[in-house]
């Protein structure tokens, strides 16, 4: 579905302003829906961007790896409160578990020892390793939110001790290829921009080196195309569930920590940035590399995101990933809501689900309770301005809390000596069919 046309002369005209203000060599966004790349908008002639052309990834790579540790803790070959000593034995920071590198709360600094390593060849797992120990921690575990590029080289490399398949493999076996990524590769393949400083006083351009990350590649290595950051944007919207469960990419969407404790507008996940926009939250992450700067945006619940890449470091990670936020605001506002239609039930629900259905009050609140037929759930409406209750089956007179409050709690059917239903126990709260009842 292709945007609206007055939405899309907004989108090309803020991503040519950006293009213009920010100095960049090229500029590209797409506009990601329901698993489909629906608009392209780019800004610039070095190159001419398309959605073809590769640009680096930067960081983006990060949510791969981290999708990739999901598989593994799914398919029982690990768990996410794994110490790092248990898969990587000797580090000197073993006591950080696999949760806290994937959530930036291990306190583990930022970057590997030697030079900075998004400009040198790196070497291997082992030439990182020499120059970790326990003076790389910062802070305590969960202190604060303190970003480690260094955590996902340490997890690329329990990955590959967990496999015995080396990083890029994995990937391209688990995630590219099955997602059709064809165009996302470990090195760059023609065609690709170029990355570049641009001089801030005579606006020419200095070439950056592409340089080989090898042991600190699931930090930051891959290069992609708007075509196939647009899937991936898609299967982070909507899983295949062959690849990923869609419960634990939701579990991946969950806050670990707050980068922005004071405002709330921003935290992190299992590898996915948090970001709030008014009422909305995507998901996604930056990404960046010397002479380049790429973004992911998803809004889940409408299926819809922004990707893009420009080839210069001066527009900062940073503002192209405040550009994608704003250009998904602008397209999801210009979206009307979907609206499931309503259809009758075919049959009723089962006496013992239908006998709970109706009024139910507590401490002077009244409940309303709806069968699903659908699904088998109760759905429990509760007084204004409370989110609505989901209660799924788990037994006879035994139903599981799935939202709101009551996630994880029981509620309980209790019944009288003539086997009527009497009172709802919700979590030891009774609900009674009355408000004049005792609880």
């Amino acid at each position: 579905m292709s945007l609206p046309p007055e939405t899309a002369r907004r989108v090309d005209a803020r991503v040519a302003r950006a293009q213009s203000e920010g100095r960049a060599p090229s500029l590209v966004l797409g506009v990601v829906r329901d698993g489909e790349l629906t608009h392209v908008a780019a800004a610039g002639e070095h190159p001419r961007p398309d959605a073809d052309r590769q640009y680096r990834l930067g960081s983006i790579t990060k949510t791969m790896t981290a999708v990739l540790i999901m598989q593994q803790r799914d398919a029982g070959a690990l768990a996410l409160d794994d110490p790092l000593e248990r898969h990587l034995p000797g580090t000197g920071v073993g006591q950080l578990t696999l949760r806290q590198l994937l959530g930036h709360a291990s306190g583990l600094q930022r970057e590997p020892a030697g030079p900075w390593w998004e400009r040198v060849d790196v070497g291997d797992l082992a030439a990182v390793l020499a120059g970790v120990d326990g003076r790389k921690i910062a802070y305590p575990p969960h202190r604060v939110y303190h970003y480690s590029n260094l955590a996902y080289g340490l997890l690329g490399g329990a990955l590959e001790a967990v496999t015995g398949t080396p990083w890029r493999d994995l990937l391209r076996a688990r995630l590219l290829e099955p997602l059709g990524m064809t165009r996302t590769t470990y090195d760059p393949v023609e065609p690709f921009a170029r990355g570049y400083v641009v001089h801030p006083w005579h606006d020419t351009l200095r070439e950056e080196p592409r340089t080989d990350t090898g042991a600190m590649a699931p930090a930051g290595q891959l290069w992609s195309t708007v075509t196939d950051l647009g899937r991936w944007a898609a299967f982070l919207a909507d899983p295949d569930s062959a690849l990923l469960h869609p419960d634990t990419l939701t579990e991946m969407c969950a806050t670990v920590t707050m980068s922005d404790p004071q405002g709330w507008t921003s935290g992190h996940g299992l590898g996915l940035e948090l970001y709030r926009v008014g009422e909305r939250v995507h998901v996604g992450h930056g990404g960046s590399m010397p002479g380049y700067v790429a973004a992911l945006a998803v809004h889940r619940p409408a299926r819809t995101a922004v990707v893009g890449f420009a080839n210069s470091y001066g527009l900062r990670v940073g503002h192209l990933g405040a550009l994608a936020r704003e250009v998904l605001t602008t397209v999801l506002d210009a979206l009307p809501e979907p609206v499931a239609p309503w259809l009758p039930a075919t049959a009723p629900p089962a006496a013992d689900v239908a006998e709970l259905t109706g009024r139910w009050w507590w401490m002077g609140g009244e409940f309303e309770f709806r069968a699903d037929p659908a699904t088998g759930d109760l759905w429990a409406s509760p007084p204004a301005g409370e989110p609505v209750l989901r209660f799924t089956p788990e037994g006879p007179d035994r139903w599981r809390g799935r939202s709101g409050e009551q996630d994880g709690e029981l509620l309980t059917v209790v019944r009288d000596d003539a086997g009527r239903a009497v009172a709802l126990d919700v979590a030891t709260f009774l609900l009674t069919r009355t408000p004049d009842e005792e609880p």
